[in-house]
C-alpha cells in the first residue's frame, strides 16, 4: 500500500495535469454543443457496441436452452398442426370429427444424447424414456424428416433404432404419382436410403418427394423422408431400383421428436383378427 502512494506522490505533477485536462475536456464539451453532441454521440455508440457484445455473449451461451426451447415448440405445433389435419380429413368424410380421432398423435420433444451412422445396424439413444410416456415402437421424427422408431425404454432414456439400419423398413409413398413403397438402409451411403418395391410401369424422375403413407399407423402420413436422387439401371425384377436421398443430416441431429399413436393398438387388434393381414 506504501508503495502505491509513493509512485502517486513522485508522479503527483503528471496526475495534476491529467485531471486538470479532464476537467478541461468536461467544460469544453458542457458549454459547446458541436463538442458535446460529438461527444455523446460517440459515447452512445461505444456503450451500444459493449452493450451488443455483452448480449451476444449472453445469447451464445444461451443457445442451448434456446435450442431446447424451439424443439419443445416445434413438437407443441407439430401437434397443433396434426390435429387440425385429422380434422379436415374427418370434416371431408363425415359430418362430424370424432376427437379421438383428431388427437390420434401425441408427441414428446427430446434431445439426442448419443448417435451412430458409422454402422450396418445404428442406434440413437434419446433423453425421453418411459417415465415421459416413450414405449417401444414409437415412431420418431425431427423437424426435416423420419428417423426411427424406438426399440428399447428405461425410465430416463431410449434408443431408437435409426432409419440408418438395415433392419427397419418404413412405408413411404411417392407424393407426385401416389405410388406406395418401403424405404431401407443397404448399409452403403448414410445420406441415402432405398426405395423398394415401386413397379415398372411407374415412371419415377428424380427430384420426386417420397413422404410416409401412413399405413403402419406409426408414423403419421406426409412426414418427409427425402427424395429420389438417382434412379438406377433396371435389374431382372418387377420394381424400380431407386435412391432417395434423405431430408435429414444424421450427422447434424439433435433433437427429435417421439410420435405415440393412440390408436395404434386398437389398428393392430382389429388387423390380428384377419388372417394372414400383417404378414
Amino acid at each position: 500500500m506504501g508503495r502505491i502512494f509513493l509512485f502517486i506522490y513522485q508522479y503527483r505533477a503528471f496526475f495534476t495535469f491529467l485531471l486538470l485536462e479532464l476537467f478541461c475536456t468536461w467544460l469544453v464539451i458542457l458549454n459547446n454543443r458541436y463538442q458535446g453532441a460529438s461527444f455523446f454521440n460517440s459515447a452512445n455508440s461505444f456503450v451500444a457496441s459493449v452493450n451488443g457484445f455483452s448480449q451476444n455473449t449472453r445469447e451464445y451461451f444461451s443457445l442451448r436452452e434456446t435450442n431446447s426451447m424451439l424443439a419443445e415448440e416445434n413438437t407443441a405445433l407439430r401437434k397443433k398442426l396434426e390435429q387440425l389435419n385429422q380434422f379436415a380429413l374427418k370434416i371431408d368424410t363425415v359430418a362430424g370429427a370424432d376427437s379421438a380421432v383428431i388427437k390420434r398423435f401425441d408427441f414428446i420433444s427430446a434431445k439426442v444424447v448419443n448417435n451412430s451412422i458409422d454402422r450396418l445396424t445404428n442406434f440413437i439413444t434419446l433423453n425421453r424414456g418411459s417415465g415421459d410416456g416413450v414405449k417401444p415402437g414409437m415412431a420418431v421424427i425431427s423437424s426435416t424428416g423420419v428417423v426411427g422408431k424406438v426399440k428399447i425404454a428405461s425410465e430416463h432414456f431410449s434408443v431408437v433404432t435409426s432409419v440408418l439400419n438395415v433392419d427397419i423398413m418404413v412405408s413411404a409413398v411417392m407424393k407426385r404419382t401416389g405410388y406406395f413403397g418401403t424405404i431401407q438402409w443397404d448399409g452403403h451411403d448414410p445420406d441415402q436410403v432405398k426405395l423398394k418395391f415401386i413397379p415398372l410401369h411407374v415412371k419415377p424422375q428424380v427430384g420426386d418427394t417420397i413422404v410416409t403413407s401412413g399405413y403402419s399407423g406409426v408414423f403419421p402420413e406426409g412426414i418427409m423422408v427425402g427424395t429420389i436422387a438417382k434412379i438406377n439401371p433396371g435389374k431382372e425384377t418387377s420394381f424400380h431400383d431407386l435412391d432417395v436421398k434423405l431430408s435429414q443430416d444424421f450427422r447434424k441431429l439433435s433433437y427429435a421428436t417421439i410420435i405415440r399413436s393412440n390408436l395404434l393398438n386398437e389398428l393392430d387388434s382389429l388387423e390380428l383378427k384377419v388372417p394372414n393381414m400383417q404378414q
